[in-house]
C-alpha cells in the first residue's frame, strides 16, 4: 500500500459524526447525467457520507479509501462495497464504471495516477464528478470568531493542500470534457455543540492540539458561545459548494 497523507484516521469517529453531508440534489443530478446508474465509484470515500448519497441513485457503489480506520466507521448499505485501497490503484474492472465521484478528497490524490485509473475504469460517456466545500458561514458575529480560529490560530496547522480547497480547485488540472453543472446549496441545521464538534473535526485543530497540547476550539468556545447566543438555538451553517464535472 503506497504511503498517503492521512489527516483523519486519528479522529475518524468524530469526523463521521461531525461533518456536514453533501447536498442530496447533487447526487440526483449526477445520476441523471451519467450514461446509466449501474455502478458508481466513490474514490476517497472516507467514512462513506457521499457513498450513501450515491447509493440512493445507483444500483451499486464501490467506495474506496486507503484508511482502514475511516472505512471501518462507514455505515453498511446493501448496495455499497467498501474497499480499503488508494484511488490511484483501483481494483475495479476496466470499462465498468458509469460515474466516478470524489467528495472533498481530490486534493489528496496523485492526479496523474488517479486520472489514469479513471480513464481505465470508465465506460464510454461516464462522468468524473468532483466536489468540495470551503469555509463555513453562520452570521457576521460567529464568522468573525470562526475566521480568527481558522486563519489565525490554526493558520500554520493547515496542510498545504487546504489552499486548493479554498480556491475551489481552480488550480488543479482537470483534462476532461467539461459538463456544465447547476449550483447546489450546502447547509446544516446545528446547535452550538454540533458546530463546535465540526470545528474539532478539522485536521488543523487536531494538528494544533498534538503540536501544542492546547485544544484551540476549547480556547475559542467562550467567544463562540457569546456570538452564537443560546447554546441550544439551532442555526443555519452554510458552506460554498464547488463542483467540476467531466465526461469521458
Amino acid at each position: 500500500m503506497p504511503t498517503f497523507k492521512d489527516h483523519f484516521s486519528g479522529h475518524a469517529a468524530l469526523y463521521r459524526d461531525a461533518r456536514p453531508l453533501p447536498p442530496a440534489d447533487w447526487f440526483a443530478w449526477l445520476a441523471g447525467q451519467a450514461p446509466d446508474t449501474q455502478l458508481a465509484w466513490d474514490a476517497g470515500c472516507g467514512n462513506g457520507q457521499a457513498s450513501l448519497g450515491l447509493a440512493a441513485h445507483f444500483e451499486r457503489v464501490v467506495a474506496t479509501d486507503p484508511s482502514a480506520t475511516q472505512v471501518a466507521q462507514a455505515s453498511a448499505h446493501p448496495s455499497i462495497d467498501y474497499r480499503v485501497e488508494p484511488a490511484e490503484h483501483s481494483s475495479l474492472a476496466p470499462g465498468s464504471v458509469s460515474l466516478v465521484s470524489v467528495s472533498q478528497a481530490l486534493h489528496w490524490f496523485d492526479l496523474e495516477a488517479f486520472y489514469a485509473q479513471v480513464r481505465r475504469v470508465a465506460k464510454p460517456g461516464a462522468l468524473l464528478a468532483v466536489s468540495a466545500y470551503g469555509n463555513c458561514s453562520v452570521d457576521r458575529a460567529v464568522d468573525a470568531v470562526e475566521w480568527k480560529l481558522y486563519a489565525g490560530t490554526l493558520g500554520a496547522d493547515w496542510p498545504p493542500e487546504r489552499a486548493l480547497v479554498d480556491s475551489g480547485y481552480r488550480e488543479l488540472a482537470f483534462p476532461f470534457d467539461l459538463v456544465p453543472a447547476p449550483s447546489f446549496a450546502m447547509h446544516a441545521q446545528w446547535n452550538l455543540a454540533q458546530f463546535l464538534a465540526y470545528l474539532g473535526s478539522w485536521s488543523a485543530t487536531q494538528r494544533h492540539l498534538k503540536r501544542t497540547g492546547i485544544d484551540p476550539v476549547e480556547a475559542a468556545t467562550s467567544a463562540l458561545a457569546d456570538a452564537w447566543g443560546e447554546p441550544g438555538r439551532v442555526r443555519t451553517v452554510r458552506w460554498p459548494f464547488f463542483t467540476r464535472v467531466g465526461r469521458l
